[in-house]
């Protein structure tokens, strides 16, 4: 994985959709005002622009956040690999890329199918699976900090197999295998988490879960303070 903590920090769900620094490991939950404070901030932790938080801000709604049934669902098969699913690709990679994220899966966004879009790389190409399936997972196992776009300033440690093989389709239909490791491992298979109604939370630790559900209570009772 890489040791990067800016692209970790563009993931998780980019993998790390929320890029708040994470305090899970200690007893104290991040300040509501330091959440409010990092969410402000881009990658580089300057401020972002105007016009940049606005097109974010905007992309952030079109995400179910932690709380909505969807993202506890299974997605199904998908089956039709028609110019509807090549608009759906286009939308969710949109919506990645405005959110400042690196990974996003289709329940996010409310479609319940099996499919998942990511780019690791600011400049790389967009990766696209349909229907993926891992069919191995190195015995070899990371430890690293994971964010998500669905579960807005939290992060926290989940392990995952440091390699996997995954096969799976194009968006044209096209059968593709991939063996990847390290950060774009990562990235894939929190996406086919969320597939399969699976969250970060349920890969930490019982700690790090309470901590986490107390930061999103108290971040959801300032949103609901009067100014």
């Amino acid at each position: 994985m890489s040791s990067n903590p800016n692209l970790l920090g563009r993931l998780v769900n980019r993998l790390v959709p929320s890029r708040i620094a994470s305090r899970m490991a200690s007893e104290d939950p991040i300040p509501v005002e330091e959440v409010a404070e990092r969410e402000q901030k881009g990658e580089n932790g300057r401020r972002l622009d105007p016009e940049t938080r606005a097109r974010r801000d905007d992309a952030l709604a079109h995400i179910l956040k932690i709380g909505d049934p969807i993202l506890r669902s299974r997605a199904l098969p998908v089956e039709h690999f028609d110019a509807q699913l090549q608009l759906e690709v286009q939308r969710m990679e949109r919506i990645m890329d405005d959110a400042l994220g690196i990974g996003l899966a289709a329940t996010q966004v409310g479609v319940l199918s099996r499919l998942l879009v990511y780019r690791v790389e600011e400049d790389g190409p967009l990766g696209v699976l349909a229907n993926p399936v891992i069919e191995w997972s190195s015995p070899e196992t990371d430890v690293g900090e994971e964010g998500c776009l669905s579960i807005p300033g939290v992060l926290v440690d989940v392990e995952r197999p440091a390699a996997i093989r995954v096969r799976g389709q194009d968006q044209y239909g096209n059968s593709i295998s991939l063996e990847v490791s390290e950060l774009e491992a990562r990235v894939i298979q929190h996406e086919i988490d969320h597939l399969d109604g699976v969250l970060i939370l349920d890969r930490t630790s019982r700690e790090q879960r309470k901590q986490a559900m107390k930061v999103l209570r108290e971040a959801d009772a300032a949103a609901r303070r009067p100014d």
